[in-house]
């Protein structure tokens, strides 16, 4: 949820030409990531909630590729991106060390 927060930090920032391209995929994944999480949490067995963390785990490397695409392009400063993107990566690591303690 924090990462949610952040997102729309950020991408309120983005320039107006961006409102319909990288601004709506950005808060596109970021909750993507939180919401596949909460419905799968809700499904009967590991596998299914694999699906969804597989899923979430997705949308968090596409939101850092999209984070990326902000620095290349001069959207963000070095060093905002280097505070998403360890806490992008924070997010990734979790839910993969989750996902290895399901069962498949």
């Amino acid at each position: 949820m924090d990462l949610i927060d952040e997102n729309y930090v950020l991408t309120k920032t983005l320039p107006d030409y961006e409102r319909f391209g990288l601004r709506t995929q950005m808060n596109r994944c970021s909750v993507s990531i939180a919401s596949n999480i909460s419905e799968g949490s809700s499904k009967r067995t590991d596998k299914h909630f694999l699906k969804y963390l597989d899923d979430s785990l997705g949308s968090a490397f596409e939101w850092e590729t999209q984070l990326n695409i902000c620095l290349r392009q001069g959207f963000i400063s070095e060093e905002r991106f280097k505070i998403l993107e360890d806490k992008v990566q924070a997010v990734q690591s979790k839910i993969s060390n989750f996902m290895s303690t399901l069962d498949a």
